[in-house]
């Protein structure tokens, strides 16, 4: 039996993925860590690791031990850097893997230190500069060089911290930045190479380093800039599209999805097959979202349901079942509609559910 194709489905556009690379390069004249972390912000981990493998990147960026795991198994050569804390019980996956942690703790060192008996761990230490989630705070940095000194079992070869208000505060980043480079200039560079970074995509277009040679863009490689005025030399890499199912003719004053929100006049809806168990966000319900329909933007009517929503295609002259919806894409940018949702766009493309078929162009 022929195998019907879905309702919905986010295409990916490899080639901008790569034109993003290029861009955050330039940007950074350093190294780069691509960060793939949460399927690698929805547009999935294994192929857009594949994509990624032949370009030469020192690390990929995941969050744990799992991620780490899938890349293996997928045959990725560029070294997991785990990004974030680690559980005890990943640990070994990671010291007999080769995967490199970020060390928070002196638990981690400890623990780490007799794992690397046999063959010492490469590890980053993880510097707390404001961001509150994990690392060591300044006055507790020398506590932690003292006991990764006398850890045989680890190679420190790099450091790491992380940016929390790069596309809000300037004032407060430019601080933060001045004092992870004074702090990342007394810190031995016993092993080559040693990697130094603090730049997220929003701390790579903006800011700059004195001491770093690596940045970790995540947003930015997939077409989407933090600051709006630079979207222009960037390429979106998904699209999220859906077809329509059919199409009502409704009068005035009849109601539209649950609320019953009431027609002002008569009206041409199309259902389209996609809702929030899709990941399309419920909040963009009644906020002048529009939806792209053979070159038109057409309005959303109502709430946005579980499988479906409703658009109005009134002043479409051609449109019929089967034609293609754009929820987002390159001509509808997803920080757009995130702001629409009072969202941000992390959140809108890692949500997109696994029953969204991904095209990999």
């Amino acid at each position: 039996m022929t195998e019907s194709p879905p309702r919905a489905w986010a295409e990916i556009d490899l080639s901008a993925l790569l034109h993003n690379l290029a861009v955050a390069r330039k940007l950074s004249g350093k190294e780069v860590m691509a960060v793939i972390k949460a399927e690698a912000y929805g547009h999935g981990l294994e192929e857009t690791a594949r994509a990624l493998d032949s370009c030469g990147l020192p690390f990929l960026g995941v969050a744990n031990a799992g991620e780490a795991r899938r890349l293996a198994r997928a045959g990725i050569k560029t070294t997991p850097y785990i990004l974030g804390a680690t559980l005890p019980a990943e640990r070994a996956e990671i010291a007999s893997n080769e995967w490199t942690p970020c060390l928070c703790s002196l638990d981690e060192i400890a623990h780490f230190n007799q794992l690397g008996r046999a063959k010492p761990i490469s590890a980053h230490l993880a510097l707390d500069t404001g961001m509150g989630r994990g690392g060591f705070l300044p006055d507790q940095i020398p506590e932690a060089l003292v006991a990764i000194k006398s850890s045989p079992g680890i190679k420190l070869t790099g450091i790491g911290s992380h940016l929390p208000v790069a596309d809000e505060d300037e004032t407060f980043t430019r601080q933060q930045i001045a004092l992870y480079d004074k702090i990342a200039a007394t810190i031995p560079q016993d092993h080559s190479p040693f990697y130094i970074h603090i730049s997220n995509s929003a701390g790579l277009m903006k800011y700059h380093s004195t001491t770093s040679n690596l940045a970790r863009p995540g947003l930015l490689l997939y077409g989407i800039s933090p600051f709006p005025d630079e979207q222009k030399q960037l390429k979106p890499v998904m699209s999220l599209k859906t077809r329509i199912s059919v199409i009502n003719e409704l009068p005035k004053g009849h109601g539209v999805s649950y609320g019953r929100t009431l027609l002002t006049r008569d009206t041409k809806a199309a259902v389209l097959g996609i809702g929030y168990g899709d990941g399309y966000p419920r909040s963009l319900s009644e906020k002048g979202t529009k939806v792209l329909i053979n070159g038109t933007l057409c309005p959303l009517l109502g709430r946005v349901t579980m499988d479906q929503i409703i658009v109005d295609v009134t002043k479409l002259s051609e449109c019929q079942p089967g034609d293609e919806a754009i929820l987002f894409g390159t001509d509808l940018i997803v920080s757009d509609l995130a702001l629409k949702a009072g969202s941000i766009p992390w959140e809108l493309l890692t949500q997109i559910t696994p029953r969204v078929e991904r095209r990999y162009l």
